[in-house]
């Protein structure tokens, strides 16, 4: 354990040796990271996946440089699917650890088999895809999607989890819970698992007993006697003698004799009405079959517009856009980012690039923020250059909106870059959008006031208030 303050080993003591720093509640806010660690390792011994995480995530609120709950927490999320959370974490870790991580065994062996890191990706796509149709109330094809994806991710535990609750929601209840015994094998902590698991378990104990009591009724009949109840099964057959059987035959013989001879005017009458009535039942048919046949053409009209919905529906989720979108380009920049040396940084600032910004400052969670700045910062200095290259090349040629464009990423990569910044100010007068103009010039008096560049960004004000 080192001071936070000098860096130094510290001793029993409650101060440090070297530079005298109170350590006595730094000592105890590591003491207590270091316990929601263990407690967070010993329930994922025991498979208490969601009870580690929360440990974890304790552990790294007092800590954040605790490495060893940080690689912890990645694993879990490698263990339930969440390829890129697991990524992040090892990420981070790496960056406070450079040396003797375990991180760097794990990110290697992630990247080491692009196929399986393929696949994981069309993954989570495909279950952001599902998720979207299950919010529009559409449920077969994200059923059919969802078993795509365990096959692709068997360990993507939220696609179990949706297609458990699909299957409860069309009342499949052995195969809901064939699933939730999975999730559950992989994390019995799991608090949606147990709660789907009871719903399940609970109606199908109702079905059991509802097809026990109707095989019941079936195989007997239950009959009253004064006080006594008598119990015959329905298949029981009486033998019957042979004098019913011949009474039945002779009382069947006289009554077609009396049908065929004394009631034949009856039976012509009789036949002739059962004309009209098939005649009348013929044309209630056709009406009726006349009136589907409408209903059909209104089904298929309206199936015909649902299948244009869905295929624009189909179209947005499938194009490059939504919030799988922002992960895959940072997890791809990440790859590109961890080939070291061989990195090409311009790519890697291609992959930010086509990050959406309103995701990043107003939506992304703190690992993601975390990771996209630290890659930035990495390749920061590096693509700014090139940009102020390209963007002030662009401007001497008379090219604004291409000055405009480069310069104003070069700025973005590196705020530091005082060139950057006057060229786009330049840019911008050039261009005769003195208003944005004003504003960088305003931004380079403030941030290099003592610079030559601000007394000529003031002069270049005047000039403009003036005309």
């Amino acid at each position: 354990m080192n001071c936070y303050k000098c860096g130094c080993s510290l001793s029993e003591k409650e101060f440090c040796t070297s530079c005298g720093a109170d350590v006595a509640r730094y000592k105890q806010v590591l003491g207590l990271s270091n316990a929601y660690y263990n407690e967070g390792l010993d329930k994922a011994r025991i498979r208490d996946l969601t009870g580690a995480m929360s440990c974890l995530q304790l552990s790294l609120k007092l800590n954040k440089r605790n490495t060893n709950a940080r690689n912890l927490l990645g694993l879990i999320y490698f263990e339930i699917g969440e390829t890129v959370a697991a990524l992040t974490e090892w990420v981070i870790s790496k960056n406070y650890q450079p040396e003797k991580n375990l991180a760097d065994d794990y990110i290697a062996k992630v990247q080491s088999n692009q196929a399986v890191l393929n696949k994981m990706d069309s993954a989570v796509h495909k279950y952001n895809q599902s998720l979207g149709y299950c919010g529009q109330g559409i449920y077969d094809m994200p059923a059919i999607q969802l078993r795509k994806i365990i096959q692709l991710n068997p360990k993507l535990l939220q696609a179990r989890l949706l297609l458990s609750l699909l299957y409860i929601h069309s009342e499949k209840w052995e195969q809901a819970k064939e699933q939730l015994e999975i999730c559950k094998s992989v994390d019995i902590g799991n608090i949606t698992t147990n709660r789907f698991l009871q719903e399940v378990d609970e109606a199908l104990g109702f079905e059991n007993s509802k097809n026990a009591g109707k095989k019941q009724k079936e195989t007997a009949v239950y009959m009253t006697s004064g006080n006594d109840t008598i119990i015959q099964p329905v298949n029981h057959k009486e033998m019957a003698g042979l004098h019913v059987f011949l009474n039945v035959f002779v009382g069947l013989l006289i009554g077609l004799i009396i049908g065929w001879f004394v009631l034949a005017p009856l039976r012509m009458n009789m036949e002739n009405n059962s004309v009209a009535e098939e005649l009348e039942g013929v044309r209630e048919q056709l009406n009726t079959k006349i009136t589907e046949a409408e209903d059909l053409k209104q089904r298929v009209e309206k199936l015909t517009a649902d299948n244009e919905v869905m295929s624009e529906q189909l179209e947005s989720y499938e194009g490059n856009s939504g919030v799988n979108e922002v992960y895959r380009n940072l997890l791809l920049a990440l790859v590109e980012y961890n080939k070291g040396e061989g990195m090409d940084k311009m790519l890697i600032a291609g992959y930010l690039d086509a990050i959406d910004l309103e995701y990043v400052q107003n939506e992304a969670s703190e690992e993601y923020l975390a990771l996209y700045n630290m890659i930035k910062e990495k390749v920061g200095e590096y693509v700014a250059s090139t940009y102020y290259e390209s963007g002030n090349e662009a401007l001497r040629n008379f090219d604004y909106a291409t000055a405009i464009t480069d310069l104003t990423k070069a700025v973005y990569y590196d705020p530091k870059n005082d060139s950057a910044l006057y060229a786009l100010a330049n840019a911008y007068r050039e261009n005769k959008d003195y208003e944005n103009a004003k504003l960088i010039y305003e931004k380079v008096i403030e941030l290099f006031p003592d610079s030559e560049k601000a007394t000529k960004a003031q002069a270049y004000i005047a000039e403009m208030e003036t005309t």
